[in-house]
């Protein structure tokens, strides 16, 4: 089979700007991936990649080439084990470039089944967790104003960023203008270990479900020692990169967040998903601020998954992809009525 393919940066502007603990983010840089065969059937996917873990949209573009190679070598967009394992010979790193492309051959393969992808995986739609509405760190203000407009949109969860020095005042806001939601907060690794220790006593007291990534990932031993004295359960994101992570994280942590920009794609985020299950954690999947061209991918793993946190499309301003339904937190897999991972682009 002839596999031809390309790809494309895109800027997204932000639908606001989009602050944590560690900085400030007013555009997105995604780079779509096309794969298409031979009778003119095209899968879509998208790199959303992060500083933080060493990628950007220039190292995108820079190994796309080599790991495109790969795909058109093999041929067959089902042989999807074993370009995932080429590909991670090939170029060892670069997890969002590499996701990018198993997001597009995951595509391309189950529309030539005529499949939506949960369905080629033989997951139940019913068993899908709602995913949480981040809202990002600014003055308390206005994350009550954001808050209230999360709760007029319907969203039943909301992951609130924290890591400043007025925590407790933002998450009292927050609990004022939500006072039914499920919330839930990620500090971006920005507290020691004591103090969050100190810090989840005071959540607690506000009814929130968990703590995301309290200390820096730097720091193993911080995040057993809040992890056994901690009022909250504690889930580890930066903490929990690739496979390996999973059995080192599993004394120190009650869930793992992971990301397929992290992981490197779709076929090695189950693996870890199963790993996870395997060592009595739960699992959250979140993302970076992505198209609908890598979210439309994730959403369909969410049936395997405890928590969800799969809003990066939902934070744009604009988007000329369109993936599966989500409304008022509901990731509607049932809703789907196209086959693939369901990303489509606007007119």
């Amino acid at each position: 089979m002839l596999l031809t393919t390309e790809f494309e940066r895109v800027s997204y502007p932000l639908a606001d700007a989009f602050t944590i603990s560690r900085g400030t983010q007013t555009a997105a840089e995604n780079v779509i991936v096309r794969v298409t065969d031979d009778g003119g059937m095209t899968g879509v996917g998208a790199a959303a990649p992060s500083a933080h873990y060493g990628e950007t949209a220039d190292t995108v573009e820079a190994v796309l080439p080599e790991l495109l190679t790969v795909v058109e070598s093999v041929g067959d967009p089902h042989a999807l084990t074993e370009i995932e394992r080429k590909m991670r010979e090939r170029v060892g790193r670069n997890p969002a470039a590499r996701t990018a492309v198993s997001i597009a051959l995951h595509d391309l393969a189950s529309k030539r089944l005529g499949l939506p992808l949960y369905r080629q995986w033989g997951l139940d739609a019913d068993e899908t967790p709602p995913t949480s509405f981040t809202i990002g760190l600014d003055e308390t203000e206005t994350m009550r104003e954001k808050t209230e407009d999360a709760v007029e949109a319907g969203y039943p969860v909301l992951k609130i960023k924290l890591g400043t020095d007025r925590d407790e005042e933002i998450v009292e806001t927050v609990r004022d203008a939500a006072p039914d939601a499920t919330i839930r907060v990620d500090a971006n690794e920005a507290w020691t270990p004591r103090e969050a220790v100190r810090k989840s006593e005071t959540l607690a007291d506000y009814g929130v479900e968990f703590i995301e990534q309290p200390v820096p990932a730097s720091d193993p031993e911080g995040l057993q020692f809040v992890y056994e004295r901690s009022a909250l359960p504690v889930a580890a994101d930066e903490s929990c990169v690739t496979l390996a992570d999973v059995p080192r994280v599993a004394d120190r942590t009650d869930i793992v967040n992971l990301k397929l920009m992290k992981c490197g794609g779709l076929t090695e985020a189950k693996r870890m998903i199963h790993t996870a299950r395997a060592h009595g954690l739960e699992v959250m999947l979140g993302c970076m601020i992505e198209s609908n061209a890598a979210i439309a991918a994730a959403c369909h793993l969410a049936p395997l998954l405890d928590y969800a946190d799969l809003d990066g499309a939902l934070l744009l301003g604009e988007d000329d992809y369109e993936g599966v339904p989500i409304k008022q937190g509901e990731i509607r897999l049932h809703d789907l009525n196209r086959s693939g991972t369901g990303a489509r682009r606007t007119e």
